[in-house]
């Protein structure tokens, strides 16, 4: 019996193998990547997925609806402390029972699991290389094996698993220049649907005696009438800015002035805050983690400068040791 056993997991193995080295000739690695971003905003869903980013493991539930182009989305932690997150098209609500506070902000239309890449995926092949390298099994489906590498040590690298029949993503792990994973997620289950009922979008956490805290102040308007008081002499190539604002943050009522830079695929937030009596103390230049998201942060000439995003922790530091006031 044991070795029946034996010899039914290898052939699994060898057939798995046979699998995912199999290649399509006919199939477009940019164009399989537009179909995953158009399939993550259009269709309706219901899965459940886990996220593993060093050695904390978190299991959630995703519900998207595209309702005639209005978005709802309800995102549920099942592990760990009891959160939610709730969108509503261009408000998102974060449910935190722990701490009986809802964090309500205004004008943010990312998804609440990311898959949708905002600009067209051509545009970043002068930063990216794409490539199909074989198919396997997620969820119970069959995918689309897809590496995305990135051609300088700037930038991280992902690597795809997109659902032959729905397009959707249901597996990415991210990677840095040296092939280290430093995020994966991972559908467990994914259900397509024509329908979402409205209900299952409305969190279950009961937050009538939760503080609420609103960070729903609109800066789009006002933009273009914005004086940029500061500027990067060193950005990766690729990286343009996408948004400029200035508002306070929400421990502070100091307007901060934030810098969005994007290559179309990772994003960087630069955040410039003057040091006065309300936020003055001694910061020492420092790097800190959380997946593949990095920061850095440093004090120069009575301004805080801090950089976040999904790259490197090189890049950040040398984002943010460029930054100057414009003359």
């Amino acid at each position: 019996m044991k070795s029946k056993f034996i010899t039914i997991v290898f052939l699994f193995a060898l057939v798995n193998s046979f699998v995912a080295h199999s290649k399509d000739v006919h199939l477009d690695p940019i164009n399989l990547i537009n179909e995953m971003s158009d399939a993550s905003i259009n269709l309706n869903y219901d899965g459940v997925f886990m996220y593993r980013h060093g050695s904390k493991l978190d299991t959630m539930r995703i519900i998207h609806k595209n309702d005639d182009g209005y978005i709802s989305e309800r995102l549920i932690s099942l592990s760990g402390n009891s959160r939610e997150v709730v969108r509503k098209n261009n408000e998102i609500k974060y449910f935190f029972p722990d701490k009986k506070v809802v964090l309500v902000e205004k004008n943010q239309l990312t998804q609440l699991v990311p898959s949708h890449i905002p600009e067209e995926i051509e545009k970043i092949s002068n930063f990216y290389t794409f490539e199909i390298t074989g198919d396997n099994r997620i969820a119970g489906l069959d995918t689309w094996i897809v590496n995305i590498n990135p051609m300088d040590k700037y930038r991280y690298g992902y690597q795809l698993w997109i659902d032959k029949e729905s397009k959707l993503l249901l597996r990415s792990i991210l990677r840095n220049y040296r092939g280290v994973i430093l995020e994966d997620v991972m559908f467990l289950q994914m259900k397509t649907m024509p329908e979402i009922k409205d209900n299952i979008l409305k969190t279950s956490i009961l937050s009538a005696d939760f503080k609420w805290i609103y960070n729903d102040k609109d800066n789009t308007a006002k933009q273009t009438k914005l004086k940029k008081k500061w500027t990067t002499s060193w950005m990766p190539m690729g990286f343009l800015m996408s948004k400029f604002s200035k508002h306070p943050l929400l421990s502070s009522a100091i307007p901060v002035e934030h810098y969005i830079y994007t290559d179309g695929l990772a994003t960087i937030s630069i955040f410039v805050e003057k040091i006065n009596n309300e936020n003055k103390r001694k910061v020492l230049p420092k790097t800190s983690s959380f997946g593949g998201i990095n920061t850095y942060t440093k004090q120069t000439d009575g301004y805080q400068i801090t950089a976040v995003g999904e790259v490197p922790k090189t890049t950040v530091k040398l984002i943010v040791n460029s930054v100057k006031a414009k003359p």
